[in-house]
């Protein structure tokens, strides 16, 4: 969703993106007073940089509510993406459809080629419109590589600690 909240409710801010989504969704909706429980009316409530003391306090609180909530129903995240990660390869061995493969190869070969034409002085990244372009093949190399080499929870939980030690 956004660094803020994984900083401060990681398990929150991972099942969002995953079959408990939902529920995320209504516990921290819940916590703040929203009524309308959609992804986009939390989202416009969490803006880290706009959120009061007593509304940070309010989704820390959601966050040991829902790891109770996992704990009392045995629901272990790790477990549940493991399983969608591994779904998904057994699909690719079994179906055998070049398509993802051959997209992997037009994003990292896109953001490669980007680059080296960024760094050999062929191209220029004056605008932000060009920035986000970047940043955004950037990321999705980022993901093909993920998917293909694996990630581990560990690097999520890494990143989550800098942040709290850097304060961002």
């Amino acid at each position: 969703m956004n660094d803020f909240l994984k900083s401060v409710a990681p398990s929150l801010a991972t099942a969002l993106l995953g079959p408990l989504g939902g529920v995320a969704i209504s516990f921290i909706a819940d916590k703040l007073g929203i009524e309308e429980k959609t992804v986009e009316a939390v989202t416009d409530a969490i803006q880290g940089n706009k959120m009061t003391a007593e509304q940070v306090t309010q989704i820390k609180a959601a966050e040991i509510d829902f790891q109770k909530f996992l704990k009392t129903n045995e629901i272990d995240l790790e477990r549940i993406h493991a399983g969608d990660r591994d779904s998904a390869r057994k699909r690719e061995s079994a179906v055998q459809d070049k398509t993802t493969r051959n997209l992997a190869y037009l994003i990292v070969g896109g953001f490669l080629g980007m680059v080296g034409a960024t760094l050999g002085g062929w191209t220029q990244v004056d605008s932000v419109l060009a920035g986000t372009l970047i940043g955004y093949l950037s990321a999705k190399a980022e993901q093909v590589a993920s998917y293909y080499f694996g990630s581990s929870s560990g690097s999520v939980q890494k990143s989550i600690d800098i942040a709290k030690l850097t304060g961002k």
